[in-house]
């Protein structure tokens, strides 16, 4: 033997992939391993290099060399299989990467395969590759890979069947507990699948450990925020970093949920704090950089996405968040990064969303409706619904965006943010004001602190012409909550009656807690000219109404 194959292992085990798959292709070129008279050992050496190239990522050609070893392993003649026996012994190495004995392992090498589709994104080719395992052959790793690709392909009663068998295996497979959660498999079903019964070793079983009760907590939070109790899941979790303190994993559940449910400064919060444990995490930090878009607070973005690109700039949510950078500076440039962050993983939830939102900024409805559409396919959430409502009531298409608030109340019974939408729906035309207003009531009445349906309110009331009504209400709001969109909406109101000082000192304070907003900005402008005797309206009348009714909307947005 030219070149020695467990010096191939040896260099594996140490991490020396390169090394390895120079070695390798010396080993497969071997004059002396005639393919016809030991096909076993062109096998073995073939999946080697195939390993080799497989940890240095270049994923085409270790399929292609996978590929030709199982060639030559199917050439191996079957009787001769004691003489091979002997043969791989020899040289069998300890490491996990070698296939002793009976030259190579078919499973093994479609699994390696498969896994190779798998990150290139070739769905359907790696999983015809792990189809080829028969079911009693597939371990862990290779269940949960059947899993993720089932669930790729929408076959979701197969991916759940896998995921399952996965839990049997082994309780502690978070990716596949998140992921029933995900597919409605319910708390009470995932954990009916964790082994009860004493093992062999006469360990007690799984209930009896005391980890027993935090992984079901953990379970419990998962199915809670899987079905939008979002209140419950939040509760559970808070409740597990009280045992677990400064756990970044629960940390980044819980900033996310608020974000997703509009709590936008206790999200923030949490991400930095996780941020601060480890300032090296990817994970979610395009949903911190799109909170701190909606806050302006651009110093902070910057800083972050120039950190991510640092850290590893291949993963889709640097993308969402240079796309939340580009918002401001240019829409088209934004909307192609958002772009990216999907092609690089189409079930990336967020580039979604940034990709309706920014279709919306643009006054493209349409497209704002496909990419909203897309991340409710993969799963749907509060900010998918809104999306939605938004891009049909810009389309006029109030049947739709009604069936879509309604849709979003139904999964989310207990959510006043959910009652808004629909109250958003009706308020969209003269005759449904009375009903948007009972809405926006029982909005507030389930959660009292909830800006934004204050904020519709008092725009109902103003519309109306019940403006004492709305001044009082937004007044109220003022006391408990120092909040720069509550001084906007009163400065609009003050300046709409023409009480201009008292308009004045509202964008003050609007822009003294918040330097950014853009409304108040504007809004001060226009208020500047007003009190000069100059009609802000005069030269392009209806532009500028259309602008201010955009930023109400925005604020609307970024309260939700």
């Amino acid at each position: 033997m030219d070149v020695p194959r467990d010096q191939i292992t040896t260099l594996m085990d140490h991490g020396l992939y390169t090394s390895a798959q120079m070695l390798g292709c010396f080993l497969v070129s071997s004059s002396a391993v005639n393919p016809e008279t030991s096909p076993h050992i062109k096998a073995e050496s073939l999946v080697l290099l195939g390993d080799a190239l497989f940890r240095e990522r270049e994923h085409r050609r270790a399929i292609h060399t996978y590929k030709q070893a199982l060639q030559h392993y199917k050439i191996i003649p079957r009787q001769n299989s004691t003489a091979r026996i002997s043969l791989s012994t020899s040289n069998r190495s300890s490491s996990p990467n070698s296939f002793n004995i009976s030259a190579i392992n078919e499973n093994e090498v479609k699994f390696k395969i498969a896994s190779c589709h798998c990150a290139i994104n070739e769905n359907v080719a790696a999983l015809a590759e792990m189809e080829g395992i028969p079911s009693k052959a597939r371990n862990l790793q290779m269940n949960l890979l059947m899993g993720k690709l089932h669930r790729n392909s929408r076959q979701n009663r197969a991916a759940i069947a896998c995921y399952k068998e996965c839990l049997r295996h082994c309780p502690y497979v978070i990716e596949a507990i998140i992921a029933l959660a995900e597919l409605g498999v319910t708390a009470k079903d995932i954990l009916s699948l964790f082994p009860q019964t004493p093992n062999r070793s006469g360990r007690p079983p799984f209930d009896h450990f005391d980890s027993s009760r935090w992984l079901q907590r953990y379970v419990e939070a998962q199915c809670c925020i899987a079905s939008n109790d979002y209140k419950g899941g939040l509760e559970l979790f808070t409740e597990l970093l009280q045992r677990f303190p400064n756990n970044i994993h629960i940390l980044l559940e819980i900033a996310k949920v608020e974000a997703i449910i509009g709590k936008n400064d206790e999200a923030i919060m949490n991400f930095e704090k996780a941020r601060s444990i480890d300032p090296h995490i990817i994970t979610y930090m395009d949903e911190y950089a799109m909170l701190l878009m909606i806050k302006s607070d651009h110093l902070k973005l910057n800083k972050l996405v120039h950190d991510l690109l640092s850290i590893d700039p291949t993963r889709p949510e640097v993308f969402v968040a240079l796309s939340a950078v580009w918002e401001r500076k240019e829409e088209r440039g934004a909307l192609s990064y958002a772009e990216k962050s999907i092609r690089i993983d189409e079930r990336h939830i967020p580039g979604y969303i940034m990709k309706g939102n920014l279709y919306l900024s643009m006054n493209r409805p349409e497209a704002a409706v496909v990419a909203f559409r897309g991340a409710q396919e993969l799963k749907p959430d509060l900010r998918s619904y809104q999306g939605l409502v938004r891009s049909y009531l810009a389309l006029s298409k109030i049947k739709e965006a009604l069936y879509v608030a309604r849709e979003a109340m139904k999964a989310m019974p207990q959510s006043a943010k959910a009652l808004k939408l629909v109250g958003d729906v009706h308020a969209s035309n003269s005759g449904g004001r009375e009903k948007a207003k009972k809405f926006y009531e029982s909005a507030l009445r389930l959660e009292s602190g909830y800006l934004g349906a204050a904020l519709a309110l008092a725009e109902l009331h103003v519309m109306e012409g019940r403006t004492g009504d709305a001044i009082s209400l937004l007044e109220r709001y003022l006391k408990d909550w120092a909040d720069d969109s509550l001084h906007v909406k009163l400065a609009q109101v003050f300046a709409a009656t023409n009480m201009l000082q008292d308009a004045l000192s509202h964008y003050q304070s609007a822009l003294r807690i918040n330097a950014q907003n853009e409304a108040a900005k504007k809004g001060l402008e226009r208020l500047e000219k007003q009190m000069k005797g100059v009609d802000p309206d005069a030269p392009e009348e209806d532009e500028e109404n259309e602008v201010e009714d955009a930023d109400g909307d925005q604020e609307e947005a970024e309260l939700l």
